[in-house]
């Protein structure tokens, strides 16, 4: 998936000399996966509960195994398992 993103972004790059439409296929998958975060994260409760526990090591696996293996689907996929697991089994 990622060599198919490259291969078009610069087959986009090297057509023409307007480059916005190459430039937003490099930033808005940053900026989706940002506001994903941010939307995740939002209503999370610091003080009563689990004092937000679950979501930080979830958040904390997911970047870890993306670091480690470098593919978005298994780690959203794993940290998304790992979530619901804390949240039903632990906490």
């Amino acid at each position: 998936m990622t060599a198919l993103f490259v291969v078009i972004f610069m087959e986009q790059w090297k057509k023409g000399k307007q480059y916005q439409s190459a430039l937003i296929g490099v930033v808005l998958p940053a900026a989706v996966i940002g506001l994903l975060i941010v939307y995740s994260l939002k209503d999370i409760s610091f003080v009563s509960g689990s004092h937000g526990l679950p979501e930080m090591l979830a958040v904390g696996f997911v970047v870890l195994l993306h670091a480690w293996r470098g593919s978005m689907l298994l780690s959203i996929g794993e940290g998304t398992v790992l979530y619901m697991g804390l949240v039903q089994l632990v906490f």
